[in-house]
């Protein structure tokens, strides 16, 4: 696996979405998706330009960020339970994935403890799926004043996993309704939400055509897994 060379080609392939629709490829930011990668896979991914990562378990971003270069970037990109909140907020720059308003309040809470303010995405469960996390889009709406009431938190806009197919198109309707839904919420909230984190390996092109900011890609940078888990983001 040549790091480098993946990510250049990520790169190449992110730039190419973005001129198919008029955007800006700076407009995209890349989310290197580290989950199960020891701190040298990191360390040689930093080497090469890559700052921004993506951790799906807490326990395991809380042994390897202060083994990786200072001047990298995490996001949180699993489900986060509330026991696991306070480690959580102190690690991340931003959490993806806060999918109930019990979860917002303790980060709230958390943040405030830690005397700081907490960039989240709210998750959506664009499909309905019984196996994935995620607000379904009305009780979002419905919950969306009271998420934004709480005072600890920034939400910076809503993520979402599409369900599953080889075919990358078939992700684009539920990139679709992501992003008519993240309008509806800033019109509820009355102000811009940034970002759509939304796309993977498989489809971060597709994702990209309808609007993502920030792509989850491992696979594609890192090759595969043992017993890869789409779950959790990747």
């Amino acid at each position: 696996m040549d790091f480098a060379e993946n990510l250049n080609s990520i790169r190449q392939r992110i730039a190419a979405a973005c001129a198919r629709v008029g955007r800006d490829q700076h407009s995209v930011m890349l989310l290197a998706v580290s989950k199960s990668h020891p701190p040298e896979t990191l360390q040689a991914a930093a080497a090469c330009g890559q700052i921004f990562f993506g951790e799906n378990k807490v326990q395991e971003a809380k042994a390897k960020i202060p083994l990786c270069p200072g001047k990298l970037r995490w996001h949180f990109i699993g489900h986060l339970q509330s026991n696991k909140v306070r480690d959580a907020v102190e690690l991340f720059e931003l959490i993806q994935g806060v999918d109930s308003l019990a979860i917002a309040r303790e980060i709230s809470k958390r943040a405030e403890q830690a005397g700081k303010t907490m960039p989240i995405l709210l998750e959506v469960n664009v499909a309905g799926e019984g196996s994935k996390f995620g607000y379904a889009p009305e009780k979002l709406l419905a919950e969306l004043n009271e998420l934004n009431a709480l005072p600890k938190i920034e939400i910076h806009g809503l993520m979402a996993i599409p369900p599953y197919s080889p075919a990358a198109e078939k992700s684009r309707p539920y990139f679709q309704k992501l992003r008519e839904l993240k309008i509806q919420a800033e019109q509820v909230l009355g102000a811009p939400l940034p970002h759509l984190s939304m796309g993977m390996s498989g489809d971060f092109e597709i994702a990209i055509e309808e609007g993502a900011t920030i792509v989850r890609v491992g696979t594609a940078l890192f090759g595969p897994r043992v017993n890869p888990i789409r779950q959790t983001g990747e």
